[in-house]
């Protein structure tokens, strides 16, 4: 079983597609800083497990 898990987000600034590797055992629950990989603008990530599927939540660093 694979313990990451790949995904994509919209980037808040420049409304890119993002990809984003996500390690299910340590990014679930936890907030972080990632830059857009187009426009390399800092981007809060939150990633939360409902039971059902991954959440991904994004928002610029200035909100």
């Amino acid at each position: 079983m694979s313990l990451s898990h790949a995904d994509t987000f919209e980037c808040p600034y420049c409304m890119t597609r993002n990809d984003i590797e996500i390690d299910l055992e340590n990014d679930v629950g936890q907030e972080q800083i990632v830059d857009c990989q187009i426009c390399c603008s800092p981007i809060e990530v939150s990633i939360d497990d409902n039971g059902f599927e991954l959440s991904i939540t994004v928002k610029r660093d200035d909100e």
